[in-house]
Parts: C-alpha cells; structure tokens; sequence
C-alpha cells in the first residue's frame, strides 16, 4: 500500500487531502466520462450514406434525425430511387412528395425531378404530372449529364403527355431528335407526330405562329397542312409529298413518321381490277341491286379515281356457288373482292386458312370465328347499334334498363351485343321481354315495367284477407331506362303504352330499326322522345352524292337508301382497307357513319343521334362522358372525304 501523503491544496489553504484518496476520485469520474461518452456513441445519428430503409415511413424516421437538410435529402432521393428499382412507385412517390424535399438542396433538383418525372408517369398520376409540367420548359432535359439526356427528355414528355401538354412533349422530342445523334429517328419522328395529333387546333395555329427554328416550324408546318378540311388519302399523300420538296432537308422529310409513310405509299396504292360479287337475283336482288349502285355512284363521283386505270367487273352470286366463283375470280388478274353479301358465302370463305385474292365480305363471320388472313368484313351491324346505345347509356349514368328485343337470331345477337357492352360499364338489364310482333303487346309491355308482378300481388291479398281491396297497380321503381328494338309499327303501339302502365318518364332509347328512314310526323308522333341512332346518310347533313342520288335514282331512302350507302361506303374502304388495318386509331367518314378496323379486320361503325320531337327525327349531340372515360373515337385520325 502506497505511503499516506498529505497534498495542500493552494486555492484553499483551509482544506487539505489525503493524496490517494484524490487519486481514486479521479478514477471515477473517469469512468463516468468513459461511461456517457459510449452513451452517447450509442445515441449518434445513423449513417445515411450507407443505411437501406425498407419502407417509406422508416425512410423519413431516419431522416428527421439528421441535422444537415442536403444529406437528408440525398439520403431520401437514394432511397427513392431504390424503391422505383423495384418498381415501388408508391412508396417512391410518397418521399418525393414528403415536405422533406419539398426545396431541394442545390445539386439536388435535377435529380428529384427526374425521379418525380419517373414515378408520376408510371402511376399514371394526373395530377402529379401536371404540378411538375408547370415548372418544366421543353429544353429542361439538356441540363442533365450526357448519359441521362435521352432518358430525362423521353420522362418529360411522358409528364407532358400525362399532364394533357400534348405540344410541350412533342416540342421536348423534336430537341432531343436535335441534341442526341445516336437516338432512334424513326421512332421519335412517330411518337412526334403521335403527340402532334392530339395538339387542338386553336393551339396549333397560335404554335405554328409563334414557332422559332427550322425544325419545329417545319413539323408544325406538316401537322397543320394534313389537317387540311375535307382532305381525303389521295389529297393527304399529295399534300405529303409536296412537304417534303418544300423541306428537303428537315429530319421528318427524310425520316418520315411511319403514319405518314403509310398514307403517303396507300394514296399511290389502290386496287386497280375489282371484283363486286353480289346477289343480283333472287330474295336478295334488292339489297343486292342497292349495294351495287352505291359503290358505282360513290367510283362515279370520286375525282381522285384514274378511270383509265380502274376496273370493275361485276359478277352475279346468286347464280353460281360463291366458292367456285371466288375460284375463278381468283385465277383472273383481280386485285380485290368486295363480296359476297350472303352469310353462307361468308362462312365458306371464312374457313379457309389465307384467302389468295382479298376480299371485302360484305357480312360478318360468327363473333366466336377467327377471321383468316385477307378477309375483311363490313355491313350495317345491329351489334354495332346495341354497343353504341350501351356507351350512350353508360355516359348518362343510367345503369339499370329494361329491354324490348324480339325473338329469333337476329334479336339473339343484338341482346348479346347489348348486354356485353353493358356490362363493361357495370350496367345490368333489369328485365328483358322477347316478343313477336304478332304478342298482346300490352302484355308484354305490363311484364316489362312489373304491372304484372303488382297485380299478382294485389290478387294475392285479397285472397288472405277474403275480402276485396281497392287497388292502383305500380310499376316497378328501379329502372333508370327502357331500351325498345322494335320496328316502327311495333315501336308505335309500345310507346303509348310505356305512358299507360306508368312508365312514361323513362327515358326510351332504340337502334335505327325504328325509323323507316324518311319523315312522317303523323305516324311516328307516338314515338315522341325516343332516342335513337342512325347513320349520316339518313340523319346526317346533305352531301353531292346523296343529292345526285335523291335526284337521279330509285330507291335512295329508306332500308335500301341504307344498303345504297352501304355500298358507297363499300368503295371508299376499297380503298383503304391496308390503311384502316396497320394505322392504329384510323378511320373514315363515311355514309353509315365513322368507320374503324378491329385488328381482325372488322369494320366497325359510329353512328349519328337523333331524337323523334312532333314526329320527326331531330339531331342531338353526343353525349358529354364521364369524367376519367375516353370514347374510343376521339382519337381516331379521321380520313375524311
């Protein structure tokens, strides 16, 4: 044991200590020091730069414990950006949009935009989209670092895009096509003009005005030109190819978009030799004989047509089996059938594997029947009205209908049209009445709005009270409409008696079977408030060929007026049957209505709306759509005459 040695302090002479006493205290707070130094070793911040958060909460629990704003933020953005590695946008989106990062730290902006940009377009996020749109220019993308220019401009036009800025993106890739060589030309050139289509007019014209640099005038130039009124494909190719002498050396006149490559290679492309193959004697003479003199007149009156080039060689159906005349026609130098009209004939060509000759059928095969390659279809569908009528139904928000159909196979296919396409909207039909037009029809129509059902209930409680009630039969509460396919006379004694069972404030809606095509208000003033649709050559404004027809030819109005512009529709898709099937969204105005290709090659029509008022059909509008819901037209790039 070490001596006792007395230690005086000077400070305070009063007070001395035992000099190991003194060094024992030392030793403890020693310790102590040691002890609250590892504490708080044990309490220190995380380190950021290496530390992987497994969720967002975790990722923003970290970084409110670190002092220093800029690496929180980097810490934040590389977690970010790790979860959009693994394709968790979500919670990649709730960092970016956390108050955290709200005011990026210099050096930090580009790169939250950029996963902002990234995460927003992949949720599809509207209104994202738009809050970072509204501090984007289209030359932002330069400002990245080389290797990341071409994947920052194509994620800006993807924002602009999703923030409806269609002419912003098309602008931001028109300067990425400029700043980087090794992009892919053609495809930026055919999402340019993708973009360039949904520009509204208006905004294109004040563009195009404004426009500064030989690159963006001339694509504004082009765009605005092909919207030329009333420019059909041969006008339109014209109208191509005049472009690209103007501007021989704009990077679209040489690597055109691919749409118009088409447009331009189509409008100097036709069949030349046709074949129109269609029942000229027998039951269907008279569809026949209509179909036919709608596609000469439409041939006749088209002044795009080389007469000394085409060809048009009509041959009889009805006379010999359509299978050994397809084989004839087939080994003669035709370049295109249109025909045959018969469902029979249809089918025969429908089983082959490839037709070696192409054919406008113009019926169409079972929906259940896969279409071989070569064959189109094209016909006044009842489906295509029963899909329409859902659509309108579904964009005025009445869901629950009661259906008038009548019986046998052609009301079958019109049920499943009707109920399929409903469906997609989450409408439901509350009741659906098959008839013959020979039915008590107030029967039916006693069925159909639940007076039956009422009254059987009536019946049934006098029996269990054995006395007679005074009674007022109701119909049934629930349905928000009434879908009526039925023939005008038919349609005439339904209608009146919609009002007599209570059911008059339903609102009535039926396909163009109701109206014999020409006006009669004495006779249709029962049909008053049905809504109905038709097609432009009945409903529409007059054009020179339903004029020249009205005045020149027999059987114009009515059904055959309807198979006349059947016919004439027939020759404009002649046309452009390999345009409607390889340009995605492209369509034709025509007599029957706005047409358009399924990728089976089937024609699909969008008819006009009307609406019977003291008798007489009255146009109405399309109806406005649902917030969120896109009609499948408005995009279509219309080929109009």
């Amino acid at each position: 044991m070490p001596p006792l040695v007395w230690r005086y302090k000077p400070n305070h002479p009063e007070y001395v200590e035992p000099a190991m006493i003194k060094i024992c205290i030392h030793q403890r707070a020693l310790a102590s020091v040691l002890t609250a130094a590892l504490l708080s070793a044990g309490c220190a911040s995380v380190n950021l730069e290496s530390h992987i958060a497994q969720t967002a909460d975790q990722a923003l629990e970290m970084a409110s414990k670190e002092d220093d704003a800029q690496t929180a933020q980097a810490y934040l953005l590389r977690i970010a950006s790790r979860f959009q590695d693994e394709d968790n946008h979500v919670a990649a989106r709730t960092l970016l949009q956390s108050p955290r990062l709200a005011q990026p730290a210099p050096g930090l902006g580009n790169q939250k935009r950029l996963l902002s940009m990234a995460s927003a377009t992949a949720l599809e996020d509207e209104s994202w989209a738009k809050e970072i749109a509204a501090s984007l220019t289209p030359s932002d993308f330069i400002n990245y670092p080389s290797d990341l220019i071409s994947r920052a401009a194509n994620l800006q036009a993807d924002t602009f895009a999703l923030a409806d800025d269609p002419m912003s993106a098309a602008l931001t890739l028109i300067l990425l096509a400029q700043t980087d060589s090794s992009a892919d030309a053609q495809k930026i050139h055919d999402r340019v003009w993708s973009l360039l289509e949904q520009v509204p007019d208006n905004e294109l014209t004040s563009a195009s005005e404004d426009a500064i640099g030989y690159e963006v005038q001339g694509w504004l130039e082009l765009a605005g030109l092909i919207r030329t009124p009333d420019a059909g494909i041969d006008e339109q190719g014209r109208i191509i190819r005049g472009w690209q002498n103007n501007w021989p050396g704009h990077p679209a006149a040489q690597v055109l978009p691919s749409k118009l490559q088409l447009v331009a290679t189509l409008a100097d492309s036709r069949p030349e030799k046709i074949a129109l193959a269609l029942p000229l004697q027998g039951p269907l003479a008279t569809a026949g004989k209509a179909i036919r003199d709608g596609f000469l007149a439409a041939y006749y009156l088209d002044d795009s047509t080389d007469r000394e080039q085409t060809d048009i060689r009509i041959f009889d159906t009805s006379e010999t089996p359509f299978s050994e005349l397809y084989e004839q026609i087939s080994k003669q130098d035709i370049d295109l059938v249109v025909g045959p009209l018969e469902k029979e004939a249809l089918a025969g060509l429908g089983s082959m594997n490839t037709l070696p000759v192409p054919a406008l059928g113009l019926n169409y095969l079972p929906s259940e029947k896969e279409s071989p390659d070569g064959l189109y279809q094209f016909g006044l569908s009842a489906e295509d009205e029963a899909r329409q009528i859902a659509d309108r139904l579904a964009a005025e928000q009445l869901s629950q209908v009661l259906v008038l159909i009548p019986e046998g196979e052609w009301g079958d296919r019109v049920e499943f049209a009707l109920l399929k396409r409903m469906a997609t909207h989450e409408g439901v039909a509350l009741d659906i009445e098959r008839f013959f037009r020979e039915d008590n029809l107030r029967a039916v129509t006693a069925d159909l709005l639940g007076i039956t059902v009422s009254r059987d209930r009536a019946i049934q409680v006098e029996r269990t009270i054995g006395m007679n009630v005074e009674f007022e039969p109701r119909r049934r509460q629930d349905a928000d409409a009434i879908v009526m396919v039925a023939e005008p006379t038919v349609a005439r004694q339904f209608k009146p008696l919609f009002a007599f069972y209570f059911g008059g404030d339903l609102p009535v809606y039926s396909p163009s079977i109701i109206y014999e095509g020409t006006p009669a208000p004495s006779r249709d003033r029962d049909l008053n408030g049905v809504i109905f649709t038709d097609i432009p050559w009945v409903l529409g404004e007059d054009n020179e060929l339903r004029t020249r027809a009205t005045e020149n030819l027999s059987g114009t109005r009515g059904q055959p007026g309807r198979l006349f512009a059947m016919g004439a529709d027939a020759w404009q898709l002649s046309k452009r049957l390999p345009l409607l099937r390889q340009v995605e969204n492209a369509s034709i105005t025509g007599q029957t209505g706005v047409l358009t290709m399924t990728p089976q090659g089937s024609i699909h029509r969008e008819q006009l709306w009307a609406q019977f008022r003291n008798g007489a059909p009255e146009l109405i509008p399309e109806p406005e759509t649902k917030e969120n819901e896109t009609p499948p037209e408005e995009d279509a790039r219309r080929l109009s005459e």
